[in-house]
C-alpha cells in the first residue's frame, strides 16, 4: 500500500526564491497522479521533495501515514526515473536496468528474468549488450524507464520520461507505462508539461502555476468545470477562448457588437454581486456551433481569417463583429462546412459549455 499525503508543503531555495508554495494534496494508493504545468511553475521541485533529493522547507510528506521529511531515497522504497537519465555509462544497457535488483542481493537467474520481461516490454533487447554513449536520447531515456520500473517499488515517480522520444514513439510507450502501472499495483506520479500525456495516462491531474496549485481532480473536471482563466486555457489544445462580456441577469450575459447587443445563455448561477458587472466568457473553440447562415438574432458574427488544416478538423481564426475585434478559434469538422479566409460566419455558443471568469479571473459559475 502507498497512499502519499503532502501537507503545507514549502520549497524556498536560496535568495528567498519560492519553488512551491503551501502545496497540499494525497495521491491514493495505486493512483496514477499527473503534475502538470508549464515550465518553472513547481512540477520537479515537488517530485525532488517527494524522492527526498530536496529538503522540504516547510510542511509534511507522509507515505502510509508516517512523516519521511528526514528519510533518504534509499529508504522510501522509490524508483526514480528522470528527464536527464542518470545512467552508468560505463556500464552495460543489461547492467544499468539490473542494477537496483544486485543491490537488493536478488540472484542472477531471477535478474535475468526480470531484465528480460522489462526489456521486451520497452523494445531494448536488441541493446542490451550496448553502453549508454552508443545509444540515442530517446533509447537511453527508455533504459532510465526500464531502470526505475523493474525495482516494483512502492511508489514510483516520473520526470517527463518521454521527452526525448520522437511522437510516434512516445503514443507506444505512454501505453507501455500504463500497463506497467495496472500490472504492478503500484502508485505513480508522473510530471509532464504535454497534457496530452497526462490526459491520456493519468486517473487525476494536479496543475501547477507559479509555484502554486490550480486545481487537482479528473481530466472531465479539470477539462469542463475549470477552476480560474490559467486552467481553462492551459488545458485543451487548442486553448479556450476569451471574450469580453456582461452580465444583464442570471443566465444571461451579454456581448457588445457592432451588430448591436448579443445575448449568451449559459447555463448554472452566479451570485448577485455580479449583476451588470464586465466579465470573461469563456468558451472551448471544440464547443462553438458555426454556420454560413445568421440562424438567431443572438449569434455573434465574424470573419474568417486562417483556416488551418489539421486532418480530422479545422481551425478557424476568426475577428469577432465585437466592439474590441477579439479574435478567436473555432474547431470545425473537416467533414462538414468548409469556410474559407475571408467568409462571413455566425458563431453560436452552447450553454453547458459556457464559462465566466471575473476579474481576479476565478470560475464564477456555479452549476
Amino acid at each position: 500500500m502507498s497512499r502519499i499525503d503532502c501537507n503545507n508543503i514549502w520549497k524556498i531555495y536560496s535568495g528567498n526564491v519560492i519553488g512551491v508554495q503551501d502545496l497540499t494534496f494525497t495521491c491514493n494508493n495505486k493512483e496514477f497522479l499527473g503534475i502538470l504545468g508549464p515550465s518553472g511553475g513547481g512540477k520537479s521541485s515537488t517530485l525532488r521533495m517527494l524522492a527526498g533529493l530536496e529538503d522540504i522547507s516547510k510542511g509534511e510528506v507522509l507515505f502510509d501515514g508516517k512523516v519521511v521529511n528526514a528519510l533518504g531515497p534509499a529508504e522510501r522504497n522509490i524508483a526514480l526515473a528522470f528527464e536527464s537519465y542518470a545512467l552508468y555509462y560505463r556500464l552495460s544497457v543489461y547492467e544499468n536496468i539490473a542494477f537496483p535488483l544486485r543491490a537488493r542481493g536478488m540472484k542472477s537467474k531471477e535478474v535475468d528474468k526480470n531484465v528480460s520481461d522489462i526489456a521486451e516490454v520497452l523494445n531494448l533487447t536488441s541493446i542490451l549488450k550496448k553502453k549508454p554513449a552508443e545509444l540515442a536520447g530517446g533509447h537511453q531515456q527508455r533504459v532510465s524507464l526500464a531502470r526505475a520500473l523493474i525495482r516494483k517499488p512502492n511508489l514510483t515517480l516520473l520526470d517527463e520520461p518521454l521527452s526525448h522520444m520522437d511522437q510516434r514513439i512516445r503514443a507506444e510507450i505512454r501505453a507501455q507505462i500504463r500497463r506497467i502501472h495496472e500490472e504492478l499495483g503500484n502508485t505513480t506520479i508522473y510530471v509532464t508539461h504535454d497534457q496530452a500525456e497526462a490526459i491520456s495516462l493519468c486517473d487525476r491531474i494536479l496543475i501547477l502555476h507559479k509555484a502554486s496549485l490550480q486545481q487537482i481532480g479528473t481530466v472531465d473536471e479539470i477539462y469542463n468545470k475549470p477552476v480560474n482563466k490559467f486552467v481553462a486555457f492551459f488545458v485543451g489544445q487548442p486553448g479556450m477562448n476569451f471574450i469580453k462580456g456582461t452580465i444583464e441577469a442570471q443566465n444571461k450575459v451579454y456581448i457588445n457588437s457592432s451588430d448591436g447587443k448579443k445575448v449568451v445563455n449559459f447555463n448554472g448561477e452566479v451570485d448577485s454581486k455580479y449583476m451588470g458587472t464586465e466579465v470573461l466568457i469563456g468558451v472551448r473553440p471544440q464547443q462553438i456551433k458555426a454556420t454560413v447562415n445568421k440562424e438567431t438574432a443572438s449569434v455573434l458574427a465574424g470573419d474568417v481569417k486562417i483556416v488551418e488544416f489539421q486532418g480530422d478538423n479545422d481551425v478557424l481564426n476568426v475577428e469577432l463583429g465585437d466592439t474590441g475585434k477579439t479574435n478567436i478559434q473555432v474547431v470545425v469538422p473537416a467533414g462538414g462546412i468548409r469556410f474559407k479566409r475571408g467568409d462571413r460566419c455566425w458563431l453560436e455558443f452552447n450553454p453547458n459549455f459556457v464559462h465566466l471568469f471575473d476579474n481576479d479571473e476565478k470560475s464564477i459559475i456555479k452549476r
